[in-house]
């Protein structure tokens, strides 16, 4: 059995008139008759429903400035972690052994070293992730068949791994 919408509507409405006739305070007997009453009543509730709809109005209104403002700010940083994230599928960690040059002050630059690790593999550039460093000498030295001559043995330092885009 369906109950039209008109019928549920009428029903609500008689509901609500007799809990609010039960609930309110008694009022000093007026002239105004029982149409007029129940016309003022009606008039009250939609005003009192009305101002709750504005407020909630204004609880969603809020609600979603807030929401604007917190998304502003978190939009870089989710636009930064999204542009990573799309890079890693382009990046590898490549192990090698690529020697690094000496700078002015005599300390290894190794950022060209990560450079040429990375293009020799098709890679468009690279950066530095892990470092080696060793004494190098002739193999008779290494080998112990003869002694180093002074300034025959160097201290290398080479990239072992490079993170290449």
């Amino acid at each position: 059995m369906r109950i039209s919408s008109d019928i549920v509507t009428a029903l609500a409405v008689a509901l609500l008139t007799t809990a609010a006739f039960a609930q309110s305070p008694a009022q000093p007997p007026q002239s105004d008759g029982p149409l007029e009453a129940v016309g003022r009543w009606f008039s009250d509730s939609f005003a009192s429903i009305g101002s709750h709809f504005r407020e909630a109005e204004q609880g969603v209104t809020k609600f979603g400035n807030e929401a604007g403002v917190a998304a502003k700010k978190t939009g870089t940083a989710v636009k930064d972690a999204a542009d990573a994230v799309t890079k890693l599928p382009t990046t590898r960690v490549l192990a090698g052994h690529q020697k690094c040059t000496v700078s002015a002050n005599g300390a290894p630059d190794c950022h060209d070293a990560a450079d040429r690790l990375c293009k020799r593999r098709g890679f468009a550039s690279g950066q530095t992730v892990d470092i080696t460093s060793a004494r190098e000498c002739p193999l008779q030295v290494t080998l112990g068949q003869r002694e180093a001559r002074l300034g025959e043995c160097k201290n290398v330092t080479f990239v072992s791994r490079a993170m290449c885009q």
